[in-house]
């Protein structure tokens, strides 16, 4: 019964955590669920240290009546897709699709061929809620972290023998290991000042490839706990004068980082420089999962129109200079999708690919900024050519006030009204204000060892 689902594009494609205020919601997962042995043995066919919060994705497929589950996954987890989709249609009443188009963060969340599908659920791996719940209509949707256990003794013990205590360090991953690095600023604020630094609406200690803080220059080191180096290369863009490292927890290798600053600086402003005397621009909208913004797409048509510029407008779900090389009458184009493609790959494009934030700056909107931001999803961003500026959010709902008469709220008294006003809650969750694995919390003692421990709210 499963299907496996992969578009043209694809192919061509080679717990310690302190919250402010959030809501908490009862949802208890069912003991027949958590205590299922046969549920249990089938989760050992997956890796012991890697949480797919099985049991959470059962309750909450059964408690949806879904009938078919569409699974999408980065291309690193795709090999447990199969696993998953078995136990699934074992467990529930569900069929799964397996998405087998490239998923390269939470902006590539699709909900769109998930429900052109027939699929009734989309479960999203291995990325935060970057894109609100309560914004994909017509198909109830999870999001699974996937947090990975590693070693913490050994990455407390790298920090220590490197940095003197009194030094003040800024902790910063990926969401897989947002929990552990929670509980190990714990350990270490005795000794250091540490900070774990939050640029909403990401979790605290998280970056992406394009959105990361800005942070004091007086810090003397940024410690990014991960592999590779793409969102390594986002804090570092943002923060030019601090020393970078990083510490990969799957090789324990721990290494100071360099990136190019003058030279990239140099390329980009060399490919606005020469935009400013372009008469035709192309505008492409990202429709990779939810990467390109209509908002951000109608403010620079605004604006290029109030200058007389011509516009093409083009829809693309991966951009190659080959395909924009068919439309050589394009004098500029600006890409809608990922700023880092026009910061990492820009030159290999025969004509100015530009971001967003440059075309700003090549339209006069605002001036050049000596450090790049990297502020694409930030709520803070400099303007609205970013898809989560204020002016480009949409208007949401305000909660209800609770109306207290004679010391009693008139609300809760109807039982039936606040079951299914949680139950909503539960089923449509909005995009968290803090984002935490919900049915576990993980701790860290000063020796190293780290324990998770099933609790039963979840936090949004």
């Amino acid at each position: 019964r499963r299907h496996f689902v992969v578009s043209s594009a694809a192919q061509q494609s080679d717990r310690v955590a302190l919250f402010r205020g959030p809501r908490r919601v009862t949802s208890h997962i069912p003991d027949e669920i958590l205590q299922d042995p046969e549920l249990q043995e089938a989760i050992k066919a997956l890796p012991a240290n890697y949480n797919f919060e099985i049991p959470k994705t059962i309750w909450r497929v059964r408690q949806a009546k879904s009938k078919r589950v569409a699974l999408q996954l980065p291309e690193g987890l795709q090999m447990f897709a199969c696993v998953i989709a078995d136990i699934i249609e074992r467990f529930t009443e569900a069929d799964t699709i397996v998405m087998g188009d490239v998923t390269y963060g939470a902006c590539c969340v699709d909900d769109f061929t998930a429900r052109a599908l027939g699929a009734d659920f989309l479960v999203h791996y291995g990325h935060s809620c970057l894109i609100p719940i309560d914004s994909t209509g017509g198909i109830k949707m999870l999001y699974v972290f996937v947090d990975i256990q590693m070693d913490t003794a050994h990455f407390l013990d790298t920090i220590k023998f490197n940095f003197p205590p009194g030094q003040s360090l800024v902790l910063v991953s990926t969401i897989q290991f947002v929990t552990a690095l929670q509980a190990i600023s714990a350990v270490l604020k005795p000794e250091y000042d540490v900070l774990v630094p939050q640029c909403r609406p990401l979790s605290p200690g998280e970056i992406l490839g394009c959105t990361s803080p800005r942070l004091d220059r007086h810090v003397n080191a940024i410690i990014y706990l991960g592999d590779g180096r793409f969102h390594l290369e986002s804090i570092m863009i943002a923060n030019p004068e601090i020393p970078a490292y990083s510490y990969d927890p799957y090789t324990k290798l721990f290494s100071r980082e360099y990136y190019d600053h003058e030279g990239m600086r140099a390329l980009r402003l060399q490919a606005i420089e020469k935009a400013c005397s372009g008469q035709r621009w192309g505008l492409i909208l990202g429709t990779l999962g939810r990467q390109g913004s209509p908002k951000v797409l109608e403010h620079l048509e605004s604006k290029l129109q109030s200058l007389g510029k011509s516009i093409t407008r083009v829809l693309l779900s991966e951009i190659f200079p080959s395909k924009l090389d068919l439309m050589p009458d394009v004098d500029v184009w600006v890409q809608i999708a990922c700023p880092r493609l026009s910061v990492d790959w820009g030159t290999a494009f025969s004509k100015p690919l530009l971001t967003p934030y440059e075309a700003a700056v090549a339209l006069q909107e605002v001036s050049w900024k000596d450090v790049y931001p990297m502020d694409f999803y930030s709520n803070q961003s400099l303007g609205p050519w970013t898809p989560n500026h204020p002016d480009n959010q949409p208007v949401r709902p305000t909660r209800r006030q609770t109306q207290v008469s004679g010391g009693r709220d008139k609300r809760m008294n109807d039982k039936g009204k606040r079951e299914e006003r949680e139950e909503k809650l539960i089923n449509s969750e909005t995009n968290c204000v803090q984002h935490f694995s919900s049915q576990y919390v993980t701790t860290l003692t000063p020796s190293g060892t780290m324990t998770t421990r099933h609790v039963s709210g979840h936090l949004c």
